[in-house]
Formats: C-alpha cells, structure tokens, sequence
C-alpha cells in the first residue's frame, strides 16, 4: 500500500487566514481601493508577484485600512483579497470584475433600498447572486456551497448550529447529500449523533478506509505509522505527537496501567489547541492538573475506547476519535466564514441557535427547490458577470404568482402584488424586531450597553450586538431601540433608524456609514402635537465633539426646517459626555436665524436639546415614557438659565426626579 493522502471532504467560502469585522464595510472599502491600486498599476502582473503583491499591502497601509506591519505583506495581501476572488467581485489578477463594478457603484451611490421581488437591500441581491454562482473544487470536484445549502434546508425547514458547522459543509456532491439530509431527520429523532454522521462520511471516503486497514493490519505500531493514518493535511509531522496519546491510551486500556497525567500531558502538546481542547474534554471530568495527578483514573470520563477489551477495538476507536476531532477542529473554523458570507446575502437568519430563511427568500426557494441540484455541482463560467437570476439558471427565475400565493399561505393573509408583500413583510419584521429586543436588548441590556459606550468597552458591544457594524453605528440603533421603548413600541422605528440592517435585523456599516440621522415622526396626543424628532448621535467628546458636531446637528435640524416648513420639529442631541460650549451653542440657537445655501430663505431660532446617555439610562431604568420626555424637554427649552447652570438644572435633575417617582 502506498503512502496515503489527505483528501478534502467538506467545503468552505473565504479563508479562515483572514477574519473581518464590519464585513461589508470592509468588502465595499478594499474594492474601492483595489480599484485604486490597481489604475495606478494598469496591466502588472499578480499571480506570483510578491513584490507587487507586498506594494498592495503597503498601500493599504496607508489608507489605513491596514495596521501594524505582517510579517508577510504578500501573503497578507493575498489572504485579503482572496475570499473576494472566490465570490466573483475580483478575477485572479485582482481586477474588479463586472460583478465587482456593480457593487462599487451601488455602495458609491449609497443607496441600498430594495429594487428586486426578494424584497432584500441592493448589495444583498447583487451578493445573493454571486453566491449562487459561487464554487468551490472539493476532492477534484465542484461544489457550489450556497446552492446546497438552500437546497438543504428547503428539506429540512431550518438547521441548528451544529448541523450548520458540522453537517452542511460535509455535502460536497449529491449522494452525500441526501445522506446527510436523511442523517440529519435521524439526529432530530434521537437515533444518531452528528459525530456519528462526520464519522460515517469520512469512513465512506476510500483514502480513510485504507488508512483504518492499515492500523489494524500493523503488527506493530511505530510514531510513523500514526502520522501515515493521521494523514495531515499540512505535513505528517504536525501528527507526532498522537504516538505518545497512543501509547498512554493502550496503557490505560489494554494494560490497565494508571497514566492518566501522561495522557493529560500527551493531549497538551497537540499543535492544533481546539483538536487537543476536543480531547481532553472528551475524556477528563476535570481540567485542573492537581486533581488529576491526585485522582488518577478515576477523573477519565466512561467513553466507549476505555471499555475496549481487544487490540482491534481499541485501535477502531482510537482511529475514530483522532479524525473525529480533527473533522469537528475544521469544521468549526469554518462556521464564522460561511456564517459572514451568506448573511451578507440578507436572506439567511441565525437566530435562537438555528439557521432558516427569512420569510419571502423561503417562499421563492421552496418553490424552485427541487431543480437546484441540477446545478449544484457544476461550476459556471458567470461568476465574475454582473447577470440577472435566470442567466445563472432557467430555474432561477423569479414567478410572482407563486411567490405571492405561497406567501399568503404561510402568513394568512392574501397577497397580490408587491405593495401588499411590503406590508405583510414589514408586519413580520416588526414581529421579529420586539421578539429580538425581549430576548437581546431588554432596558437592562440596553443600560449596560449605554454604560459600555461610556466606558468605550467596544469588544463587550461587539459581543453583545454584533461585529458586523462599527460602534458609532452600532451607538445609534441602540439609542434607536431605547428611544423605541421609551415611545412605548410606537412608530416605524426600523425606517426611522435610517440605518442598513442584516436579515436579522441587527444593524451593519457600509463604506459610507455611520452618517444616518434618526428621523421619529409622532401624530397628534392629547399630550403633545404633531411634530416631528430628529435624535442625533455621537461618541466625540471634549474640543472634538464641538468641532465635529455643532455644525452638522444644526444643519440637519436647520434644513429638515427649511424643506418641511409645514412641520413642527425639533432635534435632541444624544453622546456620552457632553462639553459644556457644545451646550452653550444649541442653546444660543434658541434665536439666531438659519439660511437656505441661497440665503433667500430662513428660520429663526432651532430647538436643539442636548442629553447624555447617563440621563437617557434614567429614563428607562423608570420606565418614563416619550409624553413625560416631550413635556420635561419642552420646559427645558424654554429655560432662560445660563448654559452652565441649564443642563443640571433642567436635564439631569428633572431626569432624577424620575428616580422612585410615580410616572
């Protein structure tokens, strides 16, 4: 028998060498300056050109889209440009592609609104698109990711976390998939487990089974033989130190020695931390050396290899443990990849740890789901053409009737044409929008999160919010959540937001970003008229936040006045921590007169209201509501008190008062 290869067996989009926050920010700025880079380089070479390669690097460097200095600049400059290759916006050359151009210019016109049936922004179409074209060669065969995927779960309804990460990648051509889909009804009912589902593809691939044979054939067994039956990827030595976890095990099992420390020990020096993680918490009660030495044998889990009571059956299960964990190790390195490339398509939700369509892409895919094999294991020589769906395949074409019939018949209510999908969209959205803040963004959360922008704890906000959008961003659809609840759920707050938002309605930044302003308009009350709030945001501070925002805030507010004279408005000026001459400005523009650009028309006097975060996390940890907000602003405003003294007196101790108060 010869030497036994790796072999690939699941697929992936990107590289897991290059990990991005603010993901289409980041995708829409590197195309801008690819395109840069590269009409300054016209016809130079890439492919193999370091020197050129390590000139893109310096270049974004300094563009700051870059810091620090790579140890390798060409490869760094390859890892950033590569998974944007894959999905068709670069050629090989780095060139932007037709496809490319398209997102360029819908990302430089700022205009992400819905122009298709789908009902999804424009970037999100042009990327569904790419998607569904794009492939990867997997074991010498194509696959395309995306497509398998819809086809998948148009089967199977939705998929968990671990069914996402460890099953969808394994289906890299049709027989394995329909295994998988079959595998995975089983795993629902209980009769399987998702490792025995990795364990039985990987044992269907011939190089896995010649490597089993070999272990159980080998009169003895040497540090070689465990690197040929590791078969790695990389290079056989990366698998040495299996030999000694080996050993340790065989001891443990077949000699009934007690070296459970060396075999503590043994997992340690795994190169890959999550694989030796995977073992030690496979067979360990305790991850605490002390009580292991001190314990010994009895600390080890009873898993099915100490109960091996031949040299086959140990040697089976130690085969099946090291390539289970190496498998679930690769998977799970790529769950971050595929998760960020198909929610930029807005179509996929990941939400209470389960992977699903969002309503109307699920009533189209439904629909065309059983021709989507057809084309799934194909490559297409499209990937890099900006073409319409039914020129990536026939079956992709879009039929209102059915889309709209299937639709009524999963929300109840008829829909006919276009206008009548919104609503019943919207209505939807707004469902999953206060289930999303019941679950994530209480007023709890939502003070804590306010604290931490305070504090700038921005890896906490990430965390808590998503990685997706940049923290001014991610500052403004909190204070528009909050400002949600203290409007008592009232009003189109995700129109008002102005903000680009992902299928699960968290927000993200484009190149352009971070400029919206939050535009609430209220009808007539019994406690206040009808008018109009504009709710500006920043994280400036000190002499930045009088140079960066005290012209904007009014300019907004001074044009909004100007275009809508009909319309009463006013506009509340939201940060951290406020400066005392930005205060005094807003104030001063009580009286003084705003102009058109022309200076033929003008306003006199704007009503800007400054607050901080500290007042706005009063307001709802009392629950005060936009009635009693209106009325103590409206009092505020027409305070005659000095700047310094204005904001103590008529912001935070009005707020205070809050503080055990009936409302």
């Amino acid at each position: 028998m010869g030497k036994i290869g790796f072999r690939s067996y699941c697929w992936a989009i990107g590289t897991t060498s290059y990990r991005t926050d603010n993901f289409n920010m980041s995708i829409e700025q590197q195309l801008a300056l690819l395109k840069e880079f590269r009409d300054g380089n016209k016809g130079r070479i890439w492919n193999g050109n370091n020197a050129f390669q390590t000139e893109y690097y310096e270049f974004l460097k300094s563009r700051n889209f870059v810091k620090g200095d790579a140890p390798r600049p060409d490869k760094d400059a390859r890892e950033k440009t590569s998974g944007l290759r894959d999905i068709g916006l670069l050629d090989d050359e780095r060139n932007i592609t037709a496809a490319g151009e398209a997102l360029l210019r819908i990302a430089e016109s700022g205009d992400f609104s819905s122009d298709n049936l789908l009902e999804i922004a424009k970037d999100s179409y042009l990327y569904f698109k790419q998607l569904l074209k794009t492939a990867n060669e997997v074991d010498g065969k194509m696959v395309r990711p995306f497509v398998v995927f819809l086809y998948v779960i148009s089967r199977l309804d939705y998929l968990t976390y671990d069914e996402f990460t460890y099953l969808l990648p394994l289906c890299v051509n049709q027989a394995i998939t329909d295994k998988i889909i079959d595998c995975v009804m089983l795993l629902r009912s209980g009769s399987l487990s998702y490792e025995d589902i990795i364990v039985s593809v990987l044992m269907d691939m011939e190089n896995y089974r010649q490597a089993l044979e070999l272990l159980l054939q080998s009169e003895t067994v040497n540090e070689d033989l465990i690197c040929e039956i590791g078969m790695n990827r990389k290079s056989a030595k990366y698998d040495k130190p299996y030999y000694q976890i080996y050993l340790c095990l065989r001891k443990i099992v077949l000699d009934k020695a007690d070296v459970t420390l060396d075999l503590y020990e043994a997992t340690k020096k795994l190169t890959n931390s999550k694989v030796g993680s995977a073992w030690r918490k496979y067979f360990y009660r305790t991850n605490a050396r002390n009580v292991i030495k001190r314990e010994g044998a009895s600390v080890l889990n009873k898993v099915p290899i100490l109960e091996a009571n031949t040299e086959e059956a140990f040697r089976r299960e130690f085969f099946r443990i090291m390539h289970l964990f190496k498998a679930k190790a690769t998977l799970s390195d790529y769950f971050d990849l595929n998760r960020r490339y198909f929610k930029i398509t807005d179509v996929v939700l990941f939400e209470d740890s389960k992977v699903k369509l969002d309503v109307l892409p699920k009533c189209y895919i439904e629909d065309i789901a059983k021709k989507l094999p057809v084309f799934a294991f194909e490559k297409t020589e499209l990937l890099t053409e900006d073409v319409e769906l039914e020129e990536i395949h026939p079956c992709l074409r879009i039929d209102t009737n059915k889309l709209y019939q299937k639709l009524s018949r999963i929300l109840g209510i008829t829909v006919t044409n276009k206008e009548t999908a919104r609503k019943v969209i919207k209505s939807e959205r707004y469902a999953r929008f206060n289930r999303l803040i019941d679950e994530r963004f209480d007023k709890d959360t939502l003070i804590y999160l306010f604290q931490c922008f305070e504090d700038r704890n921005d890896e906490d906000i990430r965390n808590r919010v998503t990685d997706n959008a940049d923290i001014p961003t991610i500052f403004e659809y909190i204070i528009g959540i909050a400002w949600y609840i203290i409007s008592d759920r009232k009003g189109d707050v995700l129109e008002y937001m102005n903000l680009s938002l992902e299928a699960d309605l968290l927000p993200k930044t484009h190149a352009g970003g971070g400029e919206a302003d939050i535009v609430w308009h209220y009808d007539k009350t019994k406690w206040y008229p009808k008018h109009t709030l504009l709710i500006e945001a920043t994280l400036a501070d000190g002499t930045n936040q009088r140079r960066m925002e005290m012209e904007p805030v009014s300019r907004h507010l001074g044009d909004y006045c100007l275009l809508h004279p009909e319309e009463a408005a006013y506009c509340i000026f939201v940060t951290t921590f406020l400066n005392i001459n930005v205060i005094s400005d807003f104030r001063a523009r009580k009286s003084i007169q705003y102009y058109n650009l022309a200076g033929t028309e003008y306003i006199t006097g704007m009503k800007i209201l400054p607050i901080q975060t500290s007042e706005l996390k009063t307001m709802l940890r009392f629950d005060v509501k936009y009635p009693q907000v209106y009325k103590m602003l409206d009092k505020a405003y027409n305070s005659n008190k000095a700047p310094k003294e204005w904001y103590e007196e008529n912001i935070v101790k009005e707020t205070a008062f809050y503080n055990g108060q009936e409302i």
